[in-house]
């Protein structure tokens, strides 16, 4: 511990138990305006030592008197003895120092080696399984089993043909009955009468043909929702694994750069690398690591989408089986791939019953505002008699009392004079006007959707080839060149390291461009309602009786 003492004339510097003048002990300075004489020459220059020592540097023992001092070189023997103790002192706190440092290495490497290898192996062993997962044709026939809004859809497709038998039904005819009693006599009458209407002018055709479209209309929405709904789920699985990926490569190079750590701190302990390169390759694994929880909770977050989208609860246990294999291949005509579009996707074909369905709506509005005409019937019983007497048939007086029955039959017309329905026609052909302009529209995104997604896919398919041929391999050659170049000593661990950043960089692009390439597959098979989208068709068949099995 080196201390320095400021007195009034002078300055002097403590070291050990001795004051020492600048000068005298080599390697210690001591910062003044002006440099100091030695202490020889200037107890030679002093007259009276005793009056100007206090103004002098020299050596003295601490808490001495004036006159106990020792002029250099001629020092006290315990002045020469304290300097290789310190000096011993020095060496002995450095090696323990260096030692302490040693230490934090290795256990720092243990740490990291170890972190890395329980990373290795509980990561994506929680998600991925080759062998029993979930594939992606699986994950759609459980969505198309599962899904709520589907299942609301097919309830709802129930009841519209539950309406279409209802809409097929007749009329029901009505009966009447009707009784009468004299107050204060005895005379009675008792009526019963019924009614069917007949449903003239196409009522019940036009009816029928109503509940028909809506039907049709219902259905192509829920082909429609299927469609939508296969395409999200291999999209959110297709993220899913592009996550994987991710977090599988990180996986890899954090155990890659903990290997680099290892190889840094052996050099180090060998002392042929200075400490500094291990610090910065340690904070290289630490960032790496980072880096590994990012990833795998964006894998986890994947996976609570794909649940919730295929129907499933989160906590239900999910691993899927899938790579990214087989992207490219050959294209459709893009104008056949239109036609086939226009003519077979459901929102099309919902689209045309949607006009069909105002068109009948209209035939039904003019049907409701013709002539209608219901069959009528009566059967009527009456007893009434007279306060008078008349003369029976044997001549005697008895009360005149009859009873009369009567039967009767007619037709009830409704005429249409004042109200034709002309406010629900002109409402139809409003609808029919409007479904029209719907399915013009829909034929029109469909053409863009489908062109979209062609040229989406091309691009796509162009990036992804040239990262696989031109970029990653040579990336990868160009991080070993360097750390070859490195451990040579042509390159400092700081090229290294930007090199290892570039290549991450890179390899992320790359997973990245296979994304893509394959959402815009799933993108085209979306616009051009492929029958390769819903590979298992046969589980909305049975979707009740069948069911996936998921690991």
């Amino acid at each position: 511990m080196i201390n320095r003492r400021i007195s009034r004339k002078g300055i002097a510097c403590e070291a050990g138990d001795r004051i020492i003048a600048p000068g005298v002990s080599p390697g210690i300075g001591i910062l003044a305006p002006k440099p100091s004489k030695r202490a020889t020459e200037i107890l030679k220059g002093s007259s009276s030592w005793r009056t100007k020592v206090r103004d002098a540097h020299v050596c003295r023992p601490f808490g001495a008197q004036d006159f106990c001092y020792s002029a250099h070189p001629g020092l006290t023997p315990g002045a020469t003895f304290f300097r290789p103790l310190r000096g011993l002192v020095v060496t002995i706190l450095l090696t323990a120092f260096c030692a302490q440092i040693a230490t934090t290495g290795e256990a720092q490497v243990i740490t990291t080696s170890r972190t890395a290898e329980a990373t290795q192996e509980s990561s994506l062993v929680r998600y991925l399984d080759p062998a029993n997962g979930m594939t992606a044709d699986q994950a759609v026939a459980y969505a198309l089993a599962h899904n709520g809004e589907l299942l609301a859809a097919r309830s709802e497709i129930e009841a519209a043909r539950a309406m279409v038998r209802q809409a097929a039904l007749s009329s029901n005819p009505s009966v009447e009955f009707e009784r009468k009693e004299q107050l204060g006599g005895s005379d009675n009458t008792s009526m019963i009468s019924g009614m069917l209407p007949l449903e003239l002018g196409g009522r019940r055709r036009a009816r029928i043909l109503v509940a028909q479209k809506e039907l049709e209309v219902k259905e192509q929405l829920l082909a429609d929702r299927e469609r939508l709904l296969a395409a999200d789920v291999r999209a959110k699985f297709g993220i899913a694994l592009a996550e994987m990926l991710k977090l599988g490569f990180t996986e890899d190079l954090l155990a890659s750069t903990d290997r680099g750590f290892r190889l840094v701190a052996a050099k180090v302990k060998e002392g042929r690398t200075p400490p500094l390169e291990e610090n910065m390759v340690l904070v290289e694994v630490n960032r790496i690591r980072s880096t590994r929880e990012t990833n795998e909770g964006k894998v986890e977050i994947a996976l609570l989408d794909l649940r919730n989208v295929m129907g499933m609860r989160p906590e239900e246990p999910l691993l899927l089986r899938g790579d990214f294999d087989h992207l490219i291949a050959p294209l459709p005509v893009l104008a056949i791939a239109t036609e086939e579009a226009l003519r077979t996707r459901p929102d099309v074909q919902a689209a045309r019953a949607n006009e069909e369905l105002a068109a009948a709506q209209i035939n039904q509005a003019r049907a409701q505002g013709r002539l209608d005409a219901s069959l009528t019937g009566k059967f009527e019983r009456m007893d009434s008699s007279f306060p008078q007497q008349g003369i029976n048939t044997v001549g005697q007086l008895v009360p005149i009392q009859g009873v009369f029955n009567s039967v009767s039959a007619g037709v009830r017309l409704e005429l249409p004079v004042r109200n034709k329905n002309q406010g629900a026609i002109a409402a139809a052909v409003a609808g029919t006007e409007a479904a029209k302009r719907r399915r013009e529209f829909t034929e029109l995104t469909v053409r863009s959707e489908v062109a979209t997604a062609f040229r989406r896919y091309e691009r796509a398919a162009r990036a992804m080839e040239i990262y696989r041929v031109g970029v990653r391999e040579q990336a990868s050659s160009n991080l070993n060149v360097i750390w070859q170049t490195y451990e040579l000593g042509s390159k400092t661990l700081l090229d290294y390291i930007a090199e290892q950043r570039r290549f991450i960089e890179l390899e992320n692009g790359y997973i990245d461009t296979l994304l893509e390439t394959y959402l815009a597959r799933v993108d085209m098979l979306r616009a051009a309602a492929e029958p390769k989208l819903i590979a298992l068709a046969s589980a909305r068949v049975d979707a009740a009786a069948r069911k996936v099995e998921v690991k």
